[in-house]
C-alpha cells in the first residue's frame, strides 16, 4: 500500500511541476515590454520594406524575363507602396537616378524636365533635368503582367465592382499563376456577379479538359455568361469539318453546348429588347417634353403655333449662356438653367401672344402663316446674336457615363435622367392644371370660352398665360435637348413636326393624351428602326397617325366639354 502511495505522489508532483512550468512560460511572454514588442514590430516592418526595395532596384537592370519574376515577388508581399509602383511602371513612369545613390522615382513630366517623387520614402524630390535620370525599360508582355497583377490587388477591395473589372481583366490573361489565383479566391467570393465571372474565367481552362464531367460542367458555367467571347468559344466547340461532321467526338459536349448557346442567346435577345425599350423610352420623353407645351396652347387657344421649334431652341441657348456665366460651377448650372429657360421662353410665348397672336383667334391658317414668320425672325434672332454656327453644352459630371446593367444591357446616365425628368415635368404641369386657380380657369376656357367669360373669368388674361406656360415648357425641354444634341438655330425645326403628330395622336389639349402617344410613338420608332431604318421607320409611324386619323380624328383622348362637341 505504501509502495502505491508512493508512485501516485510521484506522478502528482510530476504534474505539478509541468503546470508550474508552463505557468512560468506565460508568465513570462506576458512580461515582455510593449517597448521589445514595439522594437520587433519595427525591425519586422523594416525588414518587409528592405525586401521591398531590394526587389524594386532590380527592375533597374536584368531581362524582362527576371522583371516578371520580381513582378510576382513583389505582389507577394502586399506592400501599400506595390500599387503606386506598378501604375506608375505600366505608364512609363517609373525612372531611376544616374548618380551614385540609383534611387527608383516616380516622374511627372515639366516643360524643364521632370517632377520626381521617392517611391519608397514617398518624399517630394522636386524638378529635375531629363539628363539626371533615366526611364525603367518594359515591353508589352511585362506591361499584361504588371495589369494583371494590378487586377490581383484589386481583388482585395471592398467594392465589388472593382472586384469586377479585376475578374475580366485577369480572365484575359488566363495562365497557370491566374488560374491557380482565381482558383484559390472563388471560395472566399460573396458577391454573385463576381463569383459567376471567375467561374466563367476558370470554365474556359476547364472546357478543354480532359474529364468529361469537368467539361459539362465548365460548358453550365458557361451558359450563364451574356460575354460575346465566351459565346464564341462555345461555338467553337460546335465546329464542322468539310463533310458536314462536329469536330467534337463526345455528343453529350455536343448536346450541352447546343443547349448553352440556345439559352445564351435567348437572354442576349431579352436584353437586347430592353435596350430597345429603354432608347424607346427616351426619345418617347424627349418628345413629351418638346409636345406637352404645344398640348396646352394648341388644347386651349385652337393656335397652330409653328413658332413652338423655336422656344425650344430659346430654351438651349439660355442653358448654353447659363453655361458661359458659371464656368466653375458646371455640376449645379443645369439647376440654374432650368428655371431661366422657362422664364426666357415664356417671356417670349407671351410677347408673341400678346403682340401677334390675340389679333388672329378664330382664324387658324393665318395664326400658322403668322407664327412660321416668328420662327423665322426667332432663327435669324440667333444667328445674329451667337452666330450659325452650332453650340455645344457640356454635361455635368453626374450625368456622364452609363450604367452598365451587363454586357449587353447598357443605360446611359443622361437618357436616364431625362426619362425621370418628362415625369416630374410632367406631374408637375398636372399639378399646376389640376390644383391652381390657374389651372381651374385654363380647364374652363378651354371647355366653353364663352361661359366662362360670362363667369367673369378675363379670357384674355388666361391665354396670354396659357401661352407663357406652354412657351415655358418648351424652354425646359430645350435644356433637355442641350444635354442630347448640340444647340444651333435649327434645333427646333427637328421637332416641330413630332410635337404636332404627339398632339394630335393624343388627342388635343389632353395631358395624359400627349404623355402616352410620345412615349408610343418614340418605342414604335426605336422598334421599327433594326428592321426598316431610321427615315423609313418615320415613314411608316406617319402613315399610321394618318390612318388612325381616319378612324378617331380627335385622337386617342378626345377633349370633353361643349366646345369639343361642337
Amino acid at each position: 500500500m505504501k509502495k502505491k502511495r508512493s508512485v501516485w505522489s510521484s506522478y502528482l508532483v510530476k504534474l505539478f511541476s509541468l503546470i508550474i512550468f508552463i505557468s512560468s512560460l506565460t508568465f513570462a511572454d506576458n512580461q515582455i515590454s510593449p517597448e521589445v514588442k514595439t522594437r520587433s514590430e519595427a525591425a519586422a516592418h523594416e525588414k518587409a520594406a528592405s525586401v521591398f526595395e531590394n526587389l524594386l532596384n532590380q527592375f533597374k537592370e536584368g531581362d524582362f524575363s527576371q522583371k516578371i519574376a520580381v513582378i510576382k515577388q513583389i505582389t507577394r508581399l502586399n506592400d501599400k507602396r506595390t500599387r503606386l509602383v506598378f501604375e506608375r511602371l505600366v505608364h512609363d513612369r517609373l525612372f531611376y537616378a544616374k548618380d551614385a545613390t540609383q534611387r527608383i522615382y516616380s516622374a511627372e513630366t515639366t516643360p524643364g524636365g521632370y517632377r520626381l517623387t521617392d517611391v519608397i520614402s514617398g518624399q517630394n524630390i522636386g524638378e529635375v533635368s531629363q539628363g539626371s535620370v533615366a526611364k525603367i525599360k518594359i515591353n508589352n508582355r511585362l506591361r499584361k503582367t504588371l495589369r494583371t497583377s494590378l487586377a490581383q490587388l484589386d481583388m482585395s477591395v471592398k467594392d465589388p465592382d472593382i472586384r469586377l473589372k479585376a475578374v475580366k481583366s485577369i480572365g484575359n490573361v488566363l495562365n497557370e499563376d491566374t488560374v491557380k489565383f482565381l482558383r484559390t479566391i472563388l471560395p472566399t467570393e460573396t458577391d454573385y456577379d463576381v463569383r459567376t465571372a471567375i467561374k466563367a474565367s476558370l470554365a474556359m481552362v476547364d472546357l478543354h479538359a480532359d474529364d468529361l464531367n469537368v467539361r459539362l460542367e465548365a460548358i453550365k458555367s458557361l451558359s450563364v455568361t451574356l460575354d460575346p467571347e465566351f459565346n464564341t468559344e462555345l461555338k467553337e466547340l460546335l465546329e464542322k469539318d468539310s463533310a458536314g461532321n462536329y469536330l467534337e467526338q463526345d455528343p453529350q459536349i455536343i448536346e450541352a453546348a447546343t443547349n448553352a448557346i440556345k439559352k445564351i442567346e435567348s437572354r442576349v435577345s431579352f436584353y437586347e429588347h430592353l435596350q430597345t425599350l429603354f432608347f424607346g423610352l427616351s426619345l418617347g420623353s424627349v418628345l413629351v417634353l418638346a409636345a406637352i407645351g404645344l398640348a396646352i396652347t394648341f388644347g386651349v387657344m385652337g393656335v397652330i403655333n409653328m413658332a413652338h421649334g423655336e422656344l425650344i431652341m430659346l430654351g438651349a441657348y439660355t442653358t448654353y449662356v447659363v453655361q458661359l456665366l458659371m464656368p466653375n460651377h458646371i455640376d449645379i448650372f443645369l439647376f440654374i438653367a432650368i428655371p431661366a429657360a422657362f422664364a426666357v421662353s415664356g417671356l417670349f410665348g407671351i410677347l408673341i401672344e400678346r403682340g401677334v397672336i390675340r389679333f388672329l383667334y378664330g382664324r387658324p391658317l393665318e395664326t400658322l402663316l403668322a407664327t412660321f414668320g416668328i420662327s423665322l425672325l426667332l432663327q435669324q434672332l440667333v444667328r445674329t446674336v451667337f452666330s450659325p454656327l452650332n453650340r455645344s453644352v457640356t454635361t455635368p459630371s453626374w450625368m456622364s457615363g452609363s450604367l452598365e446593367i451587363n454586357s449587353v444591357l447598357t443605360l446611359t446616365l443622361n437618357r436616364l435622367y431625362i426619362i425621370g425628368f418628362t415625369l416630374l415635368v410632367f406631374l408637375m404641369l398636372l399639378a399646376v392644371l389640376k390644383k391652381t386657380r390657374l389651372g381651374l380657369e385654363v380647364r374652363a376656357v378651354a371647355q366653353n370660352r364663352s361661359m366662362a367669360k360670362a363667369m367673369g373669368i378675363k379670357t384674355e388674361w388666361v391665354d396670354a398665360m396659357t401661352f407663357g406656360l406652354g412657351s415655358g415648357i418648351a424652354g425646359v425641354a430645350g435644356v433637355a435637348l442641350s444635354q442630347l444634341t448640340n444647340v444651333g438655330p435649327n434645333l427646333g425645326q427637328a421637332y416641330i413636326i413630332d410635337s404636332f403628330m404627339v398632339v394630335v395622336f393624343g388627342g388635343v389639349g389632353n395631358l395624359w393624351g400627349a404623355m402616352i402617344s410620345g412615349l408610343s410613338l418614340g418605342l414604335a420608332n426605336k422598334f421599327l428602326e433594326p428592321y426598316a431604318g431610321a427615315v423609313l421607320a418615320k415613314i411608316l409611324v406617319l402613315l399610321f397617325i394618318i390612318l388612325f386619323i381616319q378612324k378617331r380624328p380627335r385622337g386617342l383622348f378626345p377633349q370633353k366639354g361643349r366646345a369639343a362637341e361642337g
